[in-house]
């Protein structure tokens, strides 16, 4: 009688990687300076050549403008200093959240909504975007576009390009799409042009790009001041969040209760590709009457009270593309919400 050979028992399988959800569609990045620009290696004096030649060919700026205008741009070592030492790196939640959640800045947006609210009602029945949001926006940037900036664009822009080694490709990029920008808005004049120390302009702080790729005429003069004319202002921010795929009614975020015994769990940025089951199963769930979405990632700050757990979702992400830090982001939702709600403190 023939014995068969019993089957030998199957190995273990190892765990699946949880299912990510795809990520939030966003714009094309936008174009940097090439080596020959950028490189600390290069003499100055050739990289600026090469600037000069990758302007005028990519955007059709005349090379003549180019050098007389960066004739004039001054290199500042107070903008490098400060690139080095940004609040969302150097502070934590605790530190960071009262410089823009204080009476000062949530009274003032109350009183900014109420000034603007039929205008602001227009913007956000057409994208979907709170009025509230663009509000908190403009708060934080500017208060209210009280603080917009002391430091010459040009000077600050040309500083970064060209002494900021670890960002340069970046800035000087962004430098080349400030001479395309004044060849299509001829208002902003590059010699008088004040901005942030990092080159942004207005009351909602775009930059070159974010100006010249998104921002929008408002109220269809035919130009697009973010200065301080506020229907383009309200437009322009509202479409950079559309742009980068603002949610109509979408959450923007939650808070969340850990497990006893749950790991740390710190995502690799800010994307919401998590499933609110698997990070359930990490042993994070939004508290009870917290909102909801289909995907989330994991935010842990360090707050008045000790670790904050939250649960990210798309609207958040969408925030974090005006800075990409979670701190700011967190910052403009919350003070969106104390503007929008009379009642709170």
């Amino acid at each position: 009688m023939e014995v068969l050979a019993r089957p030998e028992a199957a190995p273990p399988q190892a765990p699946q990687a949880p299912r990510l959800l795809p990520k939030v569609p966003q714009p094309p990045e936008r174009p940097v300076a090439p080596p020959s620009v950028t490189d600390p290696s290069i003499p100055q004096a050739q990289r600026i050549d090469a600037f000069v030649d990758y302007t005028a060919r990519t955007y059709g700026v005349s090379p003549q403008r180019i050098r007389d205008t960066l004739a004039q741009a001054e290199f500042k070592q107070g903008i490098v200093d400060a690139m080095n030492r940004p609040a969302e790196k150097t502070r934590t939640w605790a530190e960071y959240r009262p410089i823009f959640l204080n009476d000062a800045r949530i009274r003032g947006g109350r009183q900014f909504l109420a000034a603007n609210r039929p205008a602001l009602a227009r913007i956000e029945a057409r994208t979907g975007v709170p009025a509230e949001v663009i509000v908190a926006i403009i708060g934080v940037e500017t208060s209210y576009g009280k603080i917009t900036g002391n430091y010459r664009v040009l000077d600050a822009i040309y500083t970064l390009a060209f002494g900021y080694p670890k960002r340069a490709p970046f800035f000087a990029g962004e430098l080349a799409q400030l001479f395309a920008l004044t060849e299509v808005e001829p208002q902003l004049d590059l010699a008088t042009l004040k901005g942030s120390y990092a080159g942004a302009m207005g009351m909602g702080q775009f930059m070159p790009s974010s100006y010249r790729l998104w921002a929008q005429d408002g109220d269809g003069d035919g130009r697009r001041n973010l200065l301080d004319n506020l229907p383009d202002v309200f437009a322009s921010i509202a479409n950079y969040f559309v742009v980068h795929g603002w949610q109509r009614g979408g959450p923007v975020v939650a808070r969340a209760e850990r497990d006893p015994g749950a790991a740390d769990f710190e995502p690799e940025g800010l994307d919401p590709v998590y499933p609110l089951a698997d990070l359930a199963a990490r042993g994070y769930r939004p508290r009870a009457g917290e909102p909801q979405a289909e995907g989330a990632t994991l935010l842990t700050f360090d707050g008045d009270g000790g670790k904050e757990h939250w649960l990210a979702y798309r609207n958040f992400y969408v925030i974090s593309r005006y800075n990409h830090s979670p701190k700011y982001a967190m910052a403009v939702h919350q003070l969106s919400q104390a503007i929008a709600n009379p009642s709170s403190p």
